[in-house]
């Protein structure tokens, strides 16, 4: 259940930083976690440079992907197979949010 504060609080994120995407989740992540880019490709399984493509969403992720970031990371799936989708959604053009129940 979505409460009302939690879409207040969306919706202040929104305002200063855009829409949010798969790889700003990911960066905003790796930086609460101080972690180096070195350090979350080598969590991930991925080179440095594929984590600043995804970073900077220059490169997307599949949600089968997303889903294995979010275990390693002991993270809800849910949430990174949204983010994953969202993303894919955006690049096709089309408009809305994605939500998984």
């Amino acid at each position: 259940m979505i409460t009302k504060k939690r879409i207040i609080a969306k919706d202040a994120i929104r305002k200063i930083s855009g829409a949010i995407s798969f790889g700003v989740m990911l960066y905003s992540y790796r930086l609460s976690c101080e972690l180096n880019q070195t350090e979350m490709a080598n969590i991930l399984g991925i080179s440095k440079q594929d984590l600043c493509n995804i970073e900077k969403g220059r490169k997307l992720v599949s949600v089968e992907r997303a889903i294995i970031f979010a275990k390693v990371l002991t993270m809800p799936t849910k949430t990174f197979a949204k983010y994953a989708l969202q993303d894919q959604l955006f690049k096709a053009g089309l408009s809305g949010e994605v939500t998984i129940s």
